[in-house]
């Protein structure tokens, strides 16, 4: 197909210039080349599409229909190239991406008008859910994931930390008491997030500083409770209804600890898992500008230190 296109766009050139020696001289070919090509041409088409004479070339009735649809496959192809230059030089186009539903509520979905009035050419197809959907299969360009990442064949970039923080409502820890270490939460009704990969089991590091702290290693504890919810805002409403205990991400939590209506509890240890906010993508040896706009976009937004921890002490 490629050497067709080739033949096709040397044959429209030699009619346009009315010789095999412009169109070679224009193309970078040898006379005899571009003769012996067009040549193939007319013999796997089996017609003769030009007339040649000493003084002239003249179309034959078959050679002025294929030049009319050479000209037309030319052109359709100078643009598809002229298209996909221009997306590869600017931020174009729609940029199709999945994130977590409490994350792209919070922190997506404030930020997108100051992308889009700066990538004025940008449109953007956003899907919220919790679910882990295949980039490829169902036509994602990137995808907002929020956890320890397994291996996987997409590209990944790290958008911020993320931690999770043990909180419940002073109303709750007044009636039901504080917990001291983490075996005590075994005797709380905690608030279980439905999609945990863990399932109904909390674990804790360590982190050396504060109460139920030191070098204690890593605790597993499992947890019981009569609420499971597949969603961060719906557990964080419950918790500061006074329900339960929960292992909340500070980006769901951290204006109603600032508040002071969740309290954190155990801050001498954390989430053992090494969690983060990662942009993944397809791998592919050239990122497309609508993908690393966005990106570098939420990575200069969110930092080392998110907006969402400061003051946490995390």
């Amino acid at each position: 197909m490629s050497q067709d296109l080739d033949a096709m766009a040397l044959f429209a050139r030699v009619v346009e210039t009315g010789s095999f020696t412009g169109a070679a001289a224009q193309l970078g070919l040898s006379k005899s080349s571009a003769s012996k090509q067009v040549g193939r041409l007319e013999a796997r088409l089996g017609a003769r599409l030009l007339n040649r004479t000493t003084r002239r070339l003249a179309l034959t009735e078959a050679g002025q229909a294929f030049f009319e649809g050479c000209q037309r496959v030319v052109a359709e192809a100078a643009a598809a190239e002229q298209a996909v230059t221009q997306l590869a030089a600017a931020p174009r186009g729609v940029l199709r991406v999945n994130a977590p539903m409490s994350f792209g509520v919070l922190h997506v979905a404030p930020a997108l008008p100051a992308l889009l009035a700066a990538c004025p050419e940008l449109a953007l197809d956003l899907t919220l859910n919790d679910r882990r959907v295949d980039l490829i299969e169902e036509g994602y360009d990137m995808a907002i994931r929020i956890g320890a990442l397994g291996d996987s064949s997409l590209i990944a970039r790290r958008l911020a930390p993320s931690h999770r923080v043990l909180c419940a409502a002073p109303s709750y820890l007044d009636q039901h008491g504080r917990p001291q270490a983490p075996e005590d939460l075994a005797k709380h009704d905690c608030l279980v997030y439905s999609y945990q990969s863990l399932g109904r089991e909390w674990r804790l590091a360590s982190s050396g500083g504060g109460p139920g702290g030191g070098p204690d290693g890593e605790r597993r504890v499992k947890i019981a409770g009569r609420l499971a919810v597949n969603n961060g805002d719906a557990l964080l409403s419950a918790a500061v209804g006074g329900f339960g205990i929960n292992f909340l991400p500070s980006f769901i939590a951290g204006e109603a600890l600032r508040s002071g209506r969740l309290e954190r509890l155990l801050p001498g240890w954390r989430d053992a898992e090494q969690s983060g906010v990662y942009a993944v993508y397809p791998a592919g040896r050239n990122l497309a500008p609508k993908v690393r706009v966005f990106i570098d976009f939420l990575a200069a937004r969110f930092g080392d230190t998110p907006y969402w921890d400061r003051g946490l002490d995390l």
